[in-house]
């Protein structure tokens, strides 16, 4: 089964607050209660996101944190990336040289493949349309075959109910 970490889905919880009460910075405390996450595991977050980039961090009785950019330009990709390094669900996928088969390994390019579409798919997904109310939409063509779904488009859009 291919699971994100806690930290990452929590991480995701945070920045979709951020996302929906960007008007000033808040306190790790003040997300902690908000979100119902636990505090340590909301400081570590920011910490995370904030070295990222994704984050911005200021100091001060008006401090906390606040998105770095807009939420529609904060992808799923990159926050999952800051959170767990970079995506791969086989260790051949991210890097060379990790696998002794690798050499004569027949399989190996198609997991390389499946590993960039779902990126590219998490990658068309903001930060924005996570923290929507409504519902996606994904659209796949679950019986296509490998070099049909080469061709698909993977999106994401919002349910108008």
């Amino acid at each position: 089964m291919l699971r994100m970490s806690k930290l990452t889905d929590y991480g995701i919880v945070v920045m979709s607050h951020l996302a929906d009460e960007s008007d000033r910075p808040h306190t790790a405390a003040e997300l902690s209660q908000e979100t119902q996450v636990s505090q340590p595991t909301v400081s570590k977050t920011l910490k995370l996101l904030t070295r990222e980039g994704l984050l911005e961090s200021y100091r001060g009785a008006k401090g906390g944190y606040r998105l770095a950019r807009g939420a529609g330009e904060i992808s799923m990709a990159e926050i999952i990336d800051a959170l767990e390094g970079p995506i791969a669900i086989t260790e051949c996928s991210s890097e060379s040289g990790n696998c002794d088969q690798e050499p004569h390994c027949s399989v190996r390019n198609h997991w390389q493949w499946i590993n960039q579409t779902i990126h590219k798919a998490l990658d068309g997904v903001s930060l924005e349309e996570m923290s929507r109310a409504t519902q996606p939409k994904v659209v796949v063509d679950a019986h296509a075959t490998l070099q049909e779904f080469k061709g698909i488009s993977i999106r994401s859009t919002a349910s108008a109910s």
